[in-house]
């Protein structure tokens, strides 16, 4: 984490200005279940969540919504800290550094979420 007291902004949205945001700024034109935008100095950016995902991955990975919310979150954190998943070594520890971060806190995915 940055020194200091760095802050991240959450906004939750539908599938319509998730797909806007998709398109906007990645070039993907589909809705996606999160997006991060980089900020600077201590505000170490934006998180973008789509709550029909949210609930759609809850209902298909079968637990609570708040429990795909964090995964969510910490998702975005990850690449807000510059973490990706382009290859499957990339993709591997951001599973790990994800369930870490989400067991320290006390929750649990789905064991085939990740």
């Amino acid at each position: 984490m940055p020194a200091g007291e760095p802050s991240v902004a959450v906004r939750i949205m539908g599938d319509a200005e998730m797909r806007r945001l998709n398109r906007t700024f990645a070039g993907e034109d589909h809705a996606t279940d999160v997006l991060s935008f980089a900020g600077s100095g201590d505000q170490l950016g934006d998180l973008a969540i789509s709550w029909p995902a949210v609930v759609r991955q809850a209902r298909l990975y079968r637990h609570p919504q708040k429990t795909e919310l964090a995964l969510l979150c910490v998702h975005g954190l990850l690449h807000l800290l510059g973490w990706d998943h382009a290859t499957a070594a990339e993709t591997r520890e951001m599973s790990r550094l994800t369930l870490a971060a989400l067991a320290a806190s006390g929750v649990k995915p789905a064991a085939r979420r990740l």
